[in-house]
């Protein structure tokens, strides 16, 4: 339990009310800066501003997944205008207080450098990368299926990388009935991809594979697919980017040869918001149990 920890929640999407509701069944103290335009009602928790916070009285600062932008601000659905957070109010904070995000942005490094606060990336995590590989996989289905006129079933698909979400989405995808192709560097990748019963094919051979694909979806946050290999592609074609802005495909370029290109970073949010907040108030609550009986045992 979390009785007598305060956690500061600030902006974000829907996912941020799984976490809302996680923590306050954990009996935390949990302000919510950014929430002035949410209606929903949470026993334990109460709307505040920064500048109406204690900042000594704060435990645990928790950012949205998508962390601060390149301003330095926090972006909320649930508010008119984004939370500025500045490192001269969080250095205000207990040194022991510890800022989560799902991902780390440049800014957000910034701010952390300045403060010299604790910070948990909770994204770069292997158990909430692989939880997320599974709406993602599913969101990618719907958008293989809105932006082509064919079935998945027999239709030839490439994806790129075979990591966590290239593992979930190529499965998926094979168990359709696609006929997938894995593309990746590494030797052990593609034996994986082998032994589940798709095609391996090495990156550096993937100009010679394009052409016959129908749907390359990328996983891999690099240039990958350029130019060189966009022009291999067919018309018809589809790419479906999941890696992180900026992506890893020349969208000029397909946009310029007519082959639609989509960039679709942060799916779990957009598909599946529920199950997304679940999967990060889980972890994200087991971590702060952890956090505060580590604090409780020193402070005994």
């Amino acid at each position: 339990m979390l009785t007598d920890m305060h956690v500061v929640i600030i902006g974000g999407d829907a996912r941020q009310l799984e976490i809302i509701r996680k923590l306050s069944q954990l009996d935390a103290k949990v302000s919510l800066v950014g929430f002035d335009q949410l209606d929903d009602g949470f026993a334990g928790a109460k709307k505040q501003s920064l500048q109406t916070l204690d900042p000594l009285t704060v435990d645990a600062v928790v950012l949205p997944v998508s962390g601060m932008n390149s301003k330095g601000e926090v972006e909320s659905i649930f508010s008119g205008e984004p939370v500025k957070l500045t490192s001269e109010w969080l250095t205000r904070t207990n040194k022991t207080t510890t800022v989560y995000s799902g991902i780390s942005t440049e800014s957000l490094r910034a701010l952390l450098d300045k403060s010299n606060r604790p910070f948990t990336e909770v994204f770069s995590r292997d158990d909430v990368a692989i939880y997320n590989s599974i709406p993602t996989a599913e969101g990618t289905i719907m958008m293989v299926i809105q932006h082509t006129d064919t079935t998945i079933h027999s239709s030839d698909i490439i994806v790129l990388g075979f990591g966590r979400v290239g593992m979930t989405t190529a499965r998926t995808l094979s168990s359709l009935g696609a006929n997938v192709k894995v593309a990746a560097l590494g030797t052990e990748l593609l034996a994986r991809a082998f032994e589940m019963g798709m095609k391996p094919v090495s990156l550096t051979e993937l100009k010679e594979h394009a052409g016959q694909a129908d749907v390359i979806i990328n996983t891999i946050p690099a240039n990958v697919l350029t130019a060189e290999i966009i022009g291999k592609m067919q018309p018809h074609a589809l790419i479906v980017d999941l890696a992180s802005k900026p992506g890893g495909t020349d969208f000029r370029f397909a946009e310029k040869r007519g082959i639609k290109a989509l960039l679709a970073p942060g799916l779990p949010g957009i598909v599946a918001p529920k199950t997304a907040g679940r999967i990060f108030a889980n972890v994200l609550g087991s971590l702060l149990t952890e956090q505060w009986e580590k604090r409780k045992g020193g402070a005994s």
